[in-house]
């Protein structure tokens, strides 16, 4: 199958670079046999009690660096942590860097590059533990796609827009962007209508917002990421596939990280490693029933998840729709709700 399979032409104007206010009034495409537009606040409407919500809980940390080697000027995202103050990053430019160079931030933040190749660094820093988060926060930024311009990078607002209201576990570089959608005010509207919430962890990775360069998907090498599914949760989500009930993801990551876990069988348990897992047309979903997630890249890994599940040429026309209607594409963009597909 070919990446070619899976472009669209798609005006500049749709693509967000800020969200709307308040979360809950993105609007959504409910796609099925036909075309709801919606908004996120009517999503109750769509649940049925008894359904299993799933969130990943993931919370984005300013992962974007920029610093010095010598005179010349180096600019870092981190992407995967490695160990105690170990990272792997991209670089840009990379070819300023090389092994053995200090990556310089601060006279009390700084790097050693450990090892180097296509683009990426493995960057060892002299701040370990606590003290390494500390001062993460201190001279970092939130690394947002590339498609949302900011002249000097995030801005104040965006450190709380592209984080979701239950992020809780540290260690993602981009923000699970189907969950920014979710106020508390609709979270409560959720469980009180019987629809149960539980939550995964999965670390996105800066690895998502990078383009496909092959022509044959069989030959792209998806980045992993570290996702967590505790015995708790496991149990929950077993009991309602055992009786029936739906399971709904929100977001292409809580997708992902069920998909890996899940056995043949469709039954979780407990994992804590590292995913790499890559869904395209012709996958057999083995546990998740519907799916809310943001309206994604041309000829994108994304967009190729979201064709799998509910039906390539469904997904195909649906996003002919949204642009028809103006829906705002990518991280702060609108969303849509699908159901998986029979075949």
């Amino acid at each position: 199958m070919l990446v070619s399979e899976f472009d669209f032409e798609l005006p500049k104007e749709l693509i967000a670079d800020k969200p709307v206010y308040p979360r809950d009034i993105s609007k959504l495409l409910v796609v099925s046999d036909n075309y709801s537009n919606e908004y996120i606040k009517h999503l109750p409407s769509y649940l049925n009690k008894g359904d299993v919500l799933v969130f990943n809980d993931t919370k984005v940390i300013p992962a974007r660096l920029f610093g010095k080697r010598g005179e010349a000027k180096v600019e870092v995202t981190l992407h995967k942590n490695i160990g105690d103050g170990v990272w792997n990053a991209f670089a840009k430019p990379a070819k300023k860097l090389k092994q053995g160079d200090v990556f310089f931030v601060a006279d009390d933040f700084q790097a050693k590059i450990l090892d180097k190749k296509e683009g990426e660094v493995t960057l060892d820093f002299c701040s370990k533990g606590d003290d390494f988060f500390l001062k993460l926060h201190k001279f970092g930024k939130i690394p947002l796609p590339p498609y949302i311009e900011r002249k000097n990078g995030a801005n104040k607002s965006d450190i709380e827009n592209y984080q979701t209201v239950y992020a809780k576990n540290v260690g993602a570089v981009a923000a699970p962007t189907a969950g920014l959608h979710f106020t508390q005010e609709l979270l409560n509207e959720i469980k009180n209508k019987g629809v149960e919430c539980v939550f995964t962890t999965l670390h996105v990775g800066a690895g998502t917002f990078l383009p496909v360069k092959v022509d044959n998907i069989k030959e792209h090498k998806m980045h992993s990421e570290f996702g967590i599914i505790t015995d708790e949760v496991a149990a929950k989500i077993n009991e309602a596939k055992s009786n029936g009930r739906r399971v709904v993801c929100v977001g292409t990551t809580s997708l992902r990280i069920l998909e890996s876990v899940a056995d043949e069988n469709g039954k979780l348990n407990f994992f804590e490693g590292e995913t790499d897992i890559f869904i395209t047309p012709g996958y057999k979903f083995k546990i998740v029933d519907c799916l809310l997630t943001n309206f994604h890249i041309p000829k994108s890994t994304l967009f190729m998840l979201v064709c799998a599940f509910a039906g390539v040429e469904k997904m195909k026309k649906a996003y002919e729709h949204a642009i028809d209607n103006k829906y705002r594409f990518y991280s702060y963009g609108d969303a849509c709700f699908l159901q998986k597909c029979d075949v």
